[in-house]
């Protein structure tokens, strides 16, 4: 195939940060919102869309006409093929926030499960309320998703003293072990203490999560989601959620934000991080060598890596 020529960087500090560019290689900051800057939409054939609110200026990319890829700063694609069209070849950005996701994980876990939420409710007004809580050790976990984040938080379980359960679309057996198949996942849920979900989103996962699950999971459960909000039912959700019998510790959330007077702000079974999963200070470096890496791949007319869609490679 013929290199990528021109590609375009979501702001000027990107482009900043990986210039010198690869020989043969030009790049021009497009917010995707206004027009290029010294140059013509007809002259980009590749893009790296935007880290926060990608979803909202996607529309853009049918305005180039010669698209040969699209790089993503996110592990999720929601809606980048679509918009991408048959022709480009679509990448994500697996692996950089798997590390950082799954701390959040395993910290929105400890905090629900010690009651550190409530700690910092009280502490606001001076409330000093010692009781037993839950632990983690010796908890049942059922972890919903096997791919890189998965697999990061299934390592940082390991420690605990936990037994984890893995799901994932079908039923195998990896390198790690045994793999249950999603269809079981009401059958497995009425015997796991905490559900984590950390699913992509796709016709298949959409409401994967939903009243049958929930319902099957005992009292006092732990359902934490930080793949995408629609693989869980918020409605169904939050009923189980304001009868008190589930927990809820979410980092997304259906619809994303949550409106303001939505019940779930004000649960007390609910702990709700707003969708900052990967929004570390690991962030940067780790986008910056994979973006480097698929730079010099499209210079040389080679494949980019984490390709979700072929397209021309």
């Amino acid at each position: 195939m013929q290199p990528v020529r021109t590609i375009s960087f979501p702001d000027r500090q990107l482009l900043a940060d990986l210039t010198p560019l690869p020989e043969g290689l030009r790049g021009v900051v497009w917010d995707m919102k206004s027009d290029p800057e010294n140059a013509t939409l007809g002259e980009i054939d590749g893009v790296i869309l935007p880290y926060i609110n990608a979803g909202a200026v996607l529309g853009s990319l049918a305005q180039v006409d010669e698209l040969k890829f699209v790089q993503t700063q996110s592990t999720g694609y929601d809606g980048v093929i679509e918009a991408a069209g048959p022709a480009a070849g679509v990448a994500n950005a697996s692996g950089v926030h798997a590390a950082a996701t799954a701390e959040l994980a395993v910290g929105l876990i400890l905090a629900k499960l010690r009651g550190i939420d409530q700690a910092v409710r009280d502490q606001q007004y001076g409330l000093w309320r010692p009781e037993r809580r839950q632990s983690l050790a010796d908890r049942r976990v059922l972890l919903v998703g096997v791919g890189g984040i998965g697999h990061e938080i299934a390592r940082r379980l390991e420690p605990f003293e936990v037994t984890v359960t893995r799901v994932g679309s079908t039923a195998r057996t990896d390198k790690h072990g045994e793999v249950h198949a999603s269809a079981d996942l009401a059958a497995l849920a009425a015997t796991h203490d905490i559900l984590v979900t950390v699913l992509p989103l796709n016709e298949h996962t959409h409401y994967l999560i939903g009243e049958e699950v929930l319902a099957a999971l005992p009292d006092g459960a732990l359902v934490v989601n930080v793949g995408r909000g629609p693989v869980v039912d918020t409605a169904a959700l939050t009923k189980e959620v304001l009868s008190g019998r589930l927990q809820c510790a979410l980092d997304v959330v259906d619809p994303e934000p949550l409106p303001q007077d939505h019940p779930l702000w004000s649960a007390p079974n609910a702990l709700i991080t707003p969708h900052v999963g990967g929004n570390t200070s690991a962030f940067e470096p780790r986008i910056l060598k994979l973006l480097r890496h698929q730079l010099v791949a499209l210079a040389a007319g080679q494949t980019p890596a984490n390709l979700v869609q072929k397209g021309p490679f």
